[in-house]
């Protein structure tokens, strides 16, 4: 009995009687109204089902489960009521994505039946949710290395906002982590469509001029529009359009949106973006953090605060040298990797994958590479 189930009714005695004939085989919990039972699926009540009245006062059963659904969206929602005209029964599959339509009185035996039906339904929503997110994970995971191999100069960088943007949305206790690091992993896909000596440039830390900026910033729409229509992805794709928006409004694109409109992925895209810049161009972490502190006009307040915090969540490393032929798929490299004739191969903060192994041994078999690379490894 790992999965909950939720209750609403406004009758006391409704609730106890389904207390006694399903709490033997089910983990249910109650709530008297709409607005208690939106309180407590808000303050992590991880239900898998809810089951709710049609008639109660302050909200009837359609409008609670519309917003039940606004905030838990993979919760089957089920309705159980006296009300069996037609109208009522269209209305909670259309608003409320209503999954099952009981009317009262109902059995325990078919309410049994019902609820079964419903987690059933549940486990099978949250493991295509499942297997879709490790799907894309892997696609964004390959796509990726495979730039980052072919471009490091450009791409190499993903796998530093990829850690930084995991630190960061931790630190502020967001859900869905593997969004925020898709979202830093594809930012710069864009960049595809622009000058690749702009994009050096703006990667090793250059100063723009604002013509080269605007030319520079077209990378953010194309790498949305890129993705806008992948399922799943319409959020990462809307942060990557506005990872170049400060939160005071100016920067691209040159809309009306700022502040708290600017998707959360955006506000944490633009100060790890610009973290990395800086660093790129020879500055160390507190230098780096001084001069965002010194625009904090374009980032929020929140966000900047706790990207600084996120930087302890990283502290606990050193640096070693590893033999090219012991490198482990675990390991990050802690500088770049050049040829003696200063192409670079590996960009510093890859993960040193099957396929970065293979790249490096091939270029050591050549003499071409040292014979060691220093990667970071984590105390402990």
């Amino acid at each position: 009995m790992t999965d909950k189930i939720l209750f609403v009714d406004d009758e006391p005695n409704v609730l106890n009687s389904i207390r006694r004939s399903l709490r033997n085989k089910f983990d249910i919990d109650t709530a008297e109204s709409g607005n208690e039972a939106l309180r407590k699926i808000k303050t992590g009540g991880g239900y898998a089902v809810i089951v709710s009245d049609m008639r109660m006062p302050e909200m009837n059963g359609i409008e609670f489960l519309a917003r039940a659904k606004e905030v838990a969206p993979d919760t089957v929602r089920m309705m159980l009521t006296g009300n069996a005209d037609q109208q009522t029964a269209v209305d909670a599959m259309n608003v409320g994505d209503v999954f099952c339509f009981l009317n009262k009185p109902c059995n325990a035996e078919k309410m049994n039946s019902a609820v079964a039906a419903a987690l059933h339904q549940h486990q099978l929503i949250i493991a295509e949710k499942e297997l879709l997110e490790e799907t894309l994970r892997g696609s964004i995971k390959a796509l990726t290395e495979v730039l980052a191999l072919n471009k490091p100069e450009v791409f190499g960088r993903a796998t530093r906002l990829k850690s930084h943007m995991r630190r960061l949305a931790m630190q502020l206790k967001l859900d869905d982590l593997w969004r925020h690091e898709s979202t830093a992993l594809l930012s710069q896909i864009g960049c595809t469509g622009i000058s690749e000596e702009l994009v050096k440039r703006r990667v090793s830390g250059d100063r723009l001029n604002d013509a080269e900026m605007a030319e520079f910033a077209e990378h953010a729409s194309l790498g949305a529009n890129l993705l806008s229509s992948i399922p799943r992805m319409e959020a990462i794709a809307d942060a990557i359009r506005y990872q170049e928006k400060n939160f005071d409004g100016s920067g691209y694109p040159a809309d009306a949106r700022k502040g708290e409109q600017i998707p959360m992925g955006a506000r944490l895209l633009k100060v790890v973006l610009d973290f990395d810049a800086l660093e790129a161009a020879g500055h160390n972490a507190s230098d780096s953090l001084e001069q965002l502190r010194q625009q904090a006009a374009w980032y929020d307040s929140a966000v900047l605060a706790a990207f600084e915090n996120s930087l302890s969540l990283g502290a606990d490393v050193t640096v070693k040298s590893v033999d090219v032929l012991r490198l482990a798929d675990t390991m990050v490299l802690a500088q770049d990797v050049r040829t003696d004739t200063d192409l670079l191969l590996v960009a510093k903060g890859q993960e040193t994958t099957v396929s970065v192994q293979r790249r490096l041994r091939a270029f050591l078999e050549n003499g071409t590479i040292p014979s060691s690379v220093k990667v970071w490894v984590r105390e402990g």
